[in-house]
């Protein structure tokens, strides 16, 4: 163990989090600072998904081909409010120079890499919070209309082959009634994953690992952070409760991380995802499997007996206000592909998913003050990664090699 340090990190959400627990096992006093508290935002209402197969990243060669039709569906599965576009603009641009070829498979094998890492170490957070109670190991089902669409998809599998994701091609609706039997007979094909997991609630989840963190002696604070400066070795902090002053500080603050990083100078382009779903009460669906409609974009999985239905990628920013129309179509088109879908008594909920142009996620330190651990960026991956980051933010708190390489989640690489 290395010397105990006096830790700040400022975020709640599951990374956030998930880092102050790693930290805190390793011997250090770590202080969670939040403005509203644990899984307050994106950790609370996201799919509950450990999406270890989803290795391909957003940007991927030719999708710029499809971007002058995002301003015109608004209610599309890709979408860029018209009124946002030119604020995006620059992001855009980074996201298709990340889409060339070479871009694209760098970010390839270092999401993988990433992924590998994460998976394992989210069977050591679970072993060390007694978590296994609150996982759902029930597998994943992609859904594909006919033979032509999974034709077109098996880049991907193959993708997942190479790195050892188990599968299994289904080529029937009665062999994807055997997994998951009350869907639309329209889908014909599928690809079934059974190492997926869940979670079975997100925010309860990201609230156990608080309450874990918390008795074993951590601290979380409900306070705003207004100004951080990094100087004589140690980090100040101005919070609406005073000044705080820590040897290290860990950012994972989600979708308004880069909004702290620019008060330590740092530049990074991060965007917001906005994700749409609504949660049906208990007795909803008879869901036995996480159900992808790749096609369409968007998701059911079962949430406390309930089922969450959402996904979708608006890049709205921060200010602009929700459009839950998004939410009303994907329950719509849920009830057409799930006919004994019962869609009454739905919540609807918008979250911000942190985002960056080649979905990888910033770990690392920031350039001007070592002292200072950028962890943020996930898009809608955090949940997913949130062990693996923990592990690694830990190791660039102590000086010490991360078991990845860190290159392609750099700071500076933008």
């Amino acid at each position: 163990m290395q010397d105990a340090r006096e830790i700040v990190v400022i975020g709640a959400g599951v990374v956030g989090i998930s880092a102050a627990l790693e930290l805190q096992s390793r011997g250090h006093q770590v202080t969670v600072l939040d403005r509203k508290g644990v899984a307050a935002e994106t950790s609370q209402g996201n799919a509950g998904a450990f999406a270890y197969t989803d290795i391909v990243p957003l940007a991927t060669p030719g999708i710029m081909r499809k971007a002058p039709k995002w301003l015109f569906d608004p209610l599309g599965p890709l979408s860029v409010p018209p009124r946002y576009a030119l604020k995006i603009a620059p992001w855009m641009l980074r996201f298709w120079r990340a889409s060339w070829r070479d871009r694209y498979l760098a970010s390839l094998s270092a999401q993988s890499a990433l992924m590998d890492f994460s998976r394992a170490a989210l069977e050591r957070q679970i072993a060390a919070v007694d978590g296994e109670p609150m996982m759902q190991r029930e597998g994943q089902i992609m859904l594909y209309e006919s033979e032509a669409e999974l034709r077109a998809s098996m880049p991907s599998w193959e993708l997942r082959k190479q790195h050892g994701i188990p599968f299994e091609l289904l080529k029937s609706a009665d062999a994807i009634a055997e997994i998951q039997p009350g869907l639309s007979r329209q889908f014909t094909h599928a690809g079934y994953t059974p190492t997926w997991m869940n979670t079975a609630d997100p925010a309860a989840w990201t609230q156990h690992l608080a309450d874990q963190f918390m008795a074993r002696g951590g601290r979380l604070q409900i306070a705003q952070v207004m100004d951080v400066q990094a100087q004589d070795q140690k980090v100040r902090l101005s919070t609406s409760d005073g000044e705080i002053v820590a040897d290290k500080l860990v950012i994972s603050a989600g979708a308004w991380s880069h909004k702290l990083a620019a008060r330590l100078g740092d530049k990074i382009p991060l965007e917001t995802e906005r994700g749409y779903n609504t949660t049906l009460p208990e007795g909803a669906f008879d869901l036995r499997t996480h159900v992808t409609f790749g096609g369409h974009g968007f998701v059911m999985t079962r949430i406390n007996g309930g089922v969450r239905v959402g996904g979708a990628v608006e890049l709205g920013g921060l200010d602009l206000p929700p459009n839950y129309k998004r939410a009303d179509t994907l329950l719509a088109k849920a009830k057409r592909f799930a006919p004994d879908l019962n869609t009454s008594g739905g919540t609807q909920w918008m979250g911000f998913r942190p985002s960056l142009p080649d979905s990888l996620p910033v770990i690392d330190h920031a350039p001007g003050a070592r002292q200072v651990i950028y962890a943020f960026g996930h898009g809608h991956l955090g949940l997913t990664q949130s062990a693996g980051t923990a592990e690694l933010v830990a190791a660039l708190v102590e000086g010490k090699t991360p078991q990845v390489d860190m290159s392609a989640f750099a700071a500076t690489r933008f």
